[in-house]
């Protein structure tokens, strides 16, 4: 039995994406991604509990992820569990976790559209 890396998650993007190009050309996008789940407690009362995820966009993609992504756009990302570390400016040595994409599913149109269009996008690696 082969055992996998791989995460989906269907949420909400938290903020607009960032994009980022380097000196080689090659570009990333980087977005955090809401996850809600709801529970009722003891008391019967519905309660809501948001996950936030960090997802990192790289190749192809970031220019979907540019051209059709805003905060509070509906995504599913599919991708692989990643973890690093990294100084920040203070010198402070600090680690993340993060969802590098494979693939992104969109629900809804363009960004640009106000038509609650509901088609659906996608991109995968292949791309």
């Amino acid at each position: 039995m082969s055992i996998k890396n791989q995460v989906t998650l269907i949420g909400n993007l938290g903020k607009d994406p960032e994009i980022m190009t380097f000196e080689s050309g090659s570009k990333n996008a980087k977005f955090s991604l809401a996850t809600n789940e709801t529970y009722t407690n003891n008391n019967g009362e519905a309660i809501t509990q948001t996950e936030w995820h960090n997802i990192v966009v790289w190749g192809k993609r970031v220019n979907v992820v540019e051209n059709y992504l805003q905060k509070g756009s509906e995504v599913c990302v599919t991708g692989k569990l990643t973890h690093r570390t990294y100084e920040d400016k203070e010198g402070i040595k600090r680690s993340i976790t993060e969802v590098k994409a494979d693939e992104i599913v969109m629900f809804g149109g363009r960004k640009s559209a106000t038509n609650g269009d509901a088609s659906t996008n996608q991109t995968t690696e292949e791309e």
